[in-house]
């Protein structure tokens, strides 16, 4: 593993920890009219928290591309997911909650499965698949199931609502870490009119801003710990889906290996899971009678 890939992917995750933790503190008092739509997204434009933890966001998402652009996908996205130990990290300073046991099994889990599942799949590169039936198949895959889940979750409003809308946002966080690095490749390979002639950086466009509107509807309907694992939690398994199905990206796939990749990812689910839960996350509350936002 690159040590430049680890840096860059591991700042990334602590800029995008700590502005996830910003956003969700202001998203909690907007407006519930707001619910899936881009007019929320305006509202939190006049709240500087809001506007500090997106500022960290986009430090963060740079940073990723940067990654992405000297490692595979699968590569960096486990590493990416370490953003919940951050987040929790500053909840943990604000709320001065200690780790206790859950705590530091959750950041075992994590940090260990990570590791498992790179020392098991040994990322590598490879050659993109031409195919584009299968390249528009997977990324059908993870963009219908985003919608399906936006879909129950806007009839499911306050109830399940904040987990369904974080794992959607999660599948098209992870859709456009892929089409990141293809953006990246078509830029290395014929600089600013290569880029600008694809889809690839305009899908990137696109699916960041419907992936921030519904990040920031789950924010708004329910504290961090119900949404941010979910979240955490897709992100990685999409990304790894989209690199090892049309970007190229060369996992072992021999028994032991898989059996150390299933192991590995299993543990980082149980770990964000565990983490997700923990108190020092901020539990918030939700006012159903809230029309207004407040701004101090």
């Amino acid at each position: 593993m690159s040590i430049t890939v680890l840096v860059l992917a591991l700042s990334a995750a602590c800029c995008l920890g700590f502005g996830f933790v910003l956003q969700q503190n202001a998203a909690q008092r907007a407006p519930l009219a707001d619910f899936l739509s881009p007019r929320l997204l305006l509202d939190l434009a006049k709240v500087p928290s809001w506007l500090g933890g997106i500022g960290l966001m986009a430090v963060g998402m740079a940073l990723g591309a940067a990654a992405l652009g000297q490692g595979e996908i699968s590569l960096v996205e486990p590493l990416l997911a370490t953003n919940l130990l951050f987040a929790l990290a500053l909840s943990r300073r604000r709320t001065r909650q200690p780790l206790g046991r859950q705590g530091w099994l959750g950041l075992a889990l994590l940090a260990g499965g990570v590791a498992a599942f790179l020392v098991a799949a040994e990322p590598r590169g490879g050659h993109a698949v031409a195919d584009p039936v299968r390249h528009w198949l997977i990324i059908g895959l993870m963009v219908g199931t985003a919608l399906l889940l936006t879909g129950y979750a806007r009839r499911a409003r306050l109830g399940s609502a904040p987990v369904l809308l974080a794992a959607a946002a999660g599948l098209l966080y992870g859709v456009q870490d892929a089409l990141t690095r293809e953006s990246g490749q078509r830029f290395a390979a014929g600089g600013w009119p290569e880029l600008l002639t694809g889809w690839q950086p305009y899908a990137v466009l696109v699916l960041g801003v419907t992936g921030l509107i519904l990040v920031q509807s789950a924010f708004e309907t329910a504290p961090l710990r119900k949404s941010l694992p979910a979240l955490t939690a897709a992100q990685p398994l999409a990304g790894i889906l989209c690199g090892v199905g049309f970007l190229g990206d060369r996992l072992h796939t021999d028994a032991a290996a898989l059996a150390g990749q299933a192991a590995g990812l299993t543990a980082v689910v149980g770990g964000i899971l565990l983490l997700g839960m923990h108190p020092a996350l901020p539990q918030g509350s939700v006012a159903p009678a809230r029309v207004a936002l407040q701004t101090g």
